[in-house]
């Protein structure tokens, strides 16, 4: 039996987004059934690589390169579909790779169970913009997607933290700002499976969001370090730019998220 860490490394190094969630999901139910079992598998030691594997296809490029396109049309949606399946395929990647980047650090099963969680939500939430984009008359890969996406990785490399301060509890926490417009857009083009595939998707990015404010909690309470000020710091070391408003308050308080945190990042 393969050890959690080397599942991850497995997902890690899988190119077709297809495949790789299919493995996410596939290596997520063998840890929670183990873990029903009351017989958890090994946590063990894998070395993830830098960058993860990815298709030939989307072509990726420096975000102020990706063509801009407004979400009136059906071009526009489809676009905004992709985007999401790209940002659902990086975040696989980004749960999966907390596992082995930081097995070293010696933390709680649950930690586990919260990544692995997560890492097999965004696979459903991958496929589920795959299926809409294909519903649409397109496929992940047809539009070109921005680089971006892993340099927060790469950043937080060697800062668990510091990963947890700007993966779930700055950029995933924006999605929940974001998605209730999206849904507002299919909604009105009558886009039912989009508009299902994207409440699903907001309703348990929550989760995700919550569980990066409760290990960072949970470093600050063992490390003796107040958490609001560690937070400030570690964003604008490791996160280029401000934090944008307007904030989705209500669900950013029910991750965890309180104002405190994130308004004195909106002036840097």
């Amino acid at each position: 039996m393969m050890s959690l860490c080397e599942m991850a490394v497995d997902v890690l190094r899988t190119a077709d987004g297809r495949e790789k969630t299919r493995k996410s999901r596939d290596y997520a139910r063998s840890w929670t059934e183990a873990r029903a079992a009351g017989t958890p598998l090994e946590i063990g030691a894998a070395e993830p690589p830098l960058d993860p594997a990815r298709p030939e296809r989307p072509e990726l490029l420096d975000p102020r390169d990706v063509p801009k396109r407004k979400p009136g049309s059906p071009q526009g949606r489809i676009a905004l579909l992709h985007a999401v399946a790209h940002i659902e395929l990086n975040a696989v990647d980004l749960h999966w790779d907390i596992i082995p980047r930081f097995a070293h650090v010696p933390m709680p099963l649950g930690f586990y169970d919260d990544w692995v969680k997560a890492a097999d939500e965004e696979s459903k939430h991958f496929n589920l913009m795959c299926d809409c984009l294909e519903e649409a008359g397109s496929f992940y890969g047809a539009l070109p997607a921005h680089s971006g996406m892993w340099r927060a990785a790469r950043d937080t490399a060697d800062d668990l933290m510091g990963r947890l301060a700007v993966v779930p509890m700055v950029l995933e926490a924006r999605g929940l700002d974001v998605t209730p417009g999206m849904i507002d857009v299919f909604r009105k083009a009558g886009a039912t499976s989009a508009v299902a595939a994207l409440e699903t998707i907001y309703a348990e990015e929550v989760g995700h969001v919550a569980y990066g404010s409760k290990w960072f909690h949970f470093l600050c309470g063992r490390d003796g370090a107040d958490p609001e000020p560690t937070f400030h710091a570690l964003v604008r070391r490791y996160f280029p730019g401000r934090l944008k408003p307007p904030f989705n308050a209500e669900k950013r308080a029910e991750a965890g998220l309180h104002p405190d945190f994130y308004w004195p990042l909106v002036e840097g």
